[in-house]
C-alpha cells in the first residue's frame, strides 16, 4: 500500500461497484428494469477492469480483492435484493431465505475462486460464475417486462431458478468464461463474423436477444455437464473392462 496503486483497472472496480449500489437503490424505489440494466453495466466494467489489469501488468492482490468486494455487491447483494422486491417477496420467509441463499451462494463462489486462482481454474471456471447468474437474472426481469410489463405474482419458476442459480455457483460443474479468450493470438475469421452477428442481434431488440443468450449459456453449460459425466462414465467402465 505504500508504494501505491494502479488507478485505472480499480476505478473501473469501483464503478462496477456502485452499478451494483444504485440497481440496489433502484429495486428499493420499484425501477426493477433499472436495477436490471444497471447490473449487466456492472458486468461491462467487471470484464474491463481484469482486461485492463492484465494489459497493463498492474494485477496485485489489493485489486483482486477489491473486485471480490466489488463482485459481491453487485452480482450478489443486487440481484437478491431485486430477486426479492420484484417476486420472492410474496413467498415470505421462503422468498427471503431464497434471496439470501442466492447471496450466500456467490459469497462463497468468489472465496472459492480467489482461493483457487492460478491452479484449479486457470482455463474453465468451477461453478457457475457469480456475474453470470446475476445477468440471468437480471435479463430475465427486464424480458418479463419487455412481455408482460406487469409486476409477476406468485410465480414458482422464479423461486425454483433463484435456487437452481445458488447452486450452480458453488456447483463443481464447469463453467466458460471470456478469460478463457486470448486475445493477444491470432484467432479465425470466423470468430470476427460471429462477433458482428451476436452484437447485430443484441442491437436488434436487446431485452429478447440478452434473455436468449442468458438462456442458452445456462442450459448449455448444464447440458456439456452432463455430456462431461457419461463421457468420464463410460471411460471409467472401460478402463474397468480393461483392468
Amino acid at each position: 500500500m505504500r508504494k501505491g496503486i494502479y488507478i485505472l483497472p480499480n476505478t473501473l472496480t469501483l464503478c462496477g461497484m456502485f452499478m451494483g449500489f444504485y440497481s440496489i437503490l433502484a429495486s428499493l424505489k420499484g425501477l426493477y428494469v433499472e436495477a436490471s440494466w444497471a447490473i449487466i453495466i456492472a458486468m461491462v466494467f467487471d470484464g474491463l477492469d481484469g482486461w485492463v489489469a492484465r494489459l497493463t501488468h498492474s494485477t496485485t492482490r489489493f485489486g483482486i480483492e477489491l473486485d471480490s468486494l466489488s463482485d459481491l455487491v453487485a452480482f450478489g447483494v443486487a440481484p437478491a435484493v431485486m430477486l426479492y422486491k420484484w417476486s420472492l417477496v410474496s413467498y415470505g420467509r421462503i422468498g427471503w431465505s431464497a434471496a439470501f441463499l442466492f447471496m450466500a451462494c456467490g459469497a462463497l463462489r468468489l472465496a472459492r475462486y480467489n482461493v483457487q486462482m492460478g491452479s484449479a481454474e486457470s482455463k474453465s471456471f468451477t461453478g457457475m460464475p457469480i456475474p453470470g447468474a446475476a445477468t440471468i437474472v437480471a435479463t430475465m426481469v427486464i424480458f418479463y417486462y419487455e412481455i408482460w410489463e406487469t409486476v409477476p405474482a406468485k410465480n414458482i419458476y422464479i423461486l425454483l431458478l433463484t435456487f437452481i442459480l445458488a447452486v450452480l455457483m458453488v456447483s463443481t460443474l464447469r463453467f466458460h468464461g471470456a478469460k478463457e479468450i486470448d486475445f493477444s493470438k491470432r484467432k479465425p475469421f470466423w470468430i470476427l463474423v460471429a462477433i458482428a452477428v451476436v452484437f447485430a442481434i443484441i442491437v436488434m431488440h436487446p431485452p429478447i436477444a440478452l434473455f436468449v443468450f442468458a438462456m442458452i449459456y445456462l442450459s448449455g453449460g448444464i447440458i456439456e455437464n452432463i455430456f462431461l459425466f457419461y463421457r468420464r462414465k463410460k471411460q471409467t467402465n472401460k478402463a474397468g473392462v480393461m483392468g
